[in-house]
């Protein structure tokens, strides 16, 4: 009998509002969803929380400081994409960070723009809507492709 586990990639995914707005941000030039808004987001790396690694994405895609006790657990996807790759995505809320966020990522990312939460872009990811879909409802998981 095989010792090997299963093992599932998390990604988290930074949910920034202002005024009732949200960051949303074009990705560009990697060949995945090219085009299409999404969050801020990003795998986790070994040996670090949720919430650092949110942190840590924010800052390299955005050039924003944000605090561990100003990130809130918003949404859990347990999700099964039409590619065959399976995750969770944890979304996070912050509405308190430091710096103005900017595009420090040009080689992945081609525009941000702050979106009014009832009149968004219809080229979002997946993940992105329903994540988006999930705080509109205020639920705490969902699940997809099963």
């Amino acid at each position: 009998m095989s010792k090997d586990r299963f093992t599932l990639p998390a990604a988290v995914f930074l949910v920034l509002l202002k005024d009732q707005k949200v960051l949303l941000m074009r990705r560009a030039k990697t060949g995945w969803h090219d085009g299409d808004f999404d969050f801020v987001a990003g795998h986790i790396d070994g040996n670090e929380s949720l919430k650092t690694a949110l942190a840590r994405e924010a800052r390299e895609e955005i050039g924003i400081s944000i605090l561990a006790d100003d990130i809130m657990f918003a949404h859990l996807i347990h999700g099964l994409f039409e590619d065959g790759k399976e995750y969770f995505n944890v979304f996070f809320k912050v509405s308190k960070w430091l710096g103005e966020p900017c595009i420090m990522e040009p080689d992945k990312c081609d525009m941000i723009e702050w979106f009014d939460l009832d009149n968004l872009p219809p080229n979002v990811t997946e993940s992105t809507r329903r994540g988006l879909e999930a705080l509109e409802t205020k639920s705490s998981y969902s699940d997809f492709g099963f």
